[in-house]
């Protein structure tokens, strides 16, 4: 059975530079990444956060909910608060409720 090997020899006929060249043109078109949607997200993120170092540092203020108030008292009133209260403010009360009722170890 005959081979035919014309194929297999013919790129050892080619002289060497031809594939150095070709390697040396690539890596030299090297392209940078973007990533365009990350950028637009952190422009985005600091519009609505604001610029920080801009803010100055506030004291921390007193707490809205008073310290007897209890789980029943926010479930069974409807009335609005007086004044908005922090999430740290409203984590700390529900964590303190579950560990005193059981439910968060």
């Amino acid at each position: 059975m005959e081979t035919n090997d014309s194929n297999s020899h013919s790129h050892e006929n080619q002289p060497s530079n031809v594939s150095n060249d070709a390697s040396k043109e690539i890596s030299t078109e090297r392209v940078v990444f973007v990533n365009h949607a990350e950028i637009a997200w952190h422009e985005r993120r600091r519009q609505w956060v604001g610029d920080r170092s801009q803010k100055s540092k506030r004291a921390p203020r007193e707490p809205i909910m008073s310290w007897s108030t209890t789980y029943e008292d926010l479930l069974c009133s409807s009335d609005p608060f007086q004044q908005p209260i922090s999430l740290a403010e409203m984590v700390d009360f529900l964590a303190d409720i579950w560990h005193e009722e059981g439910l968060y170890d």
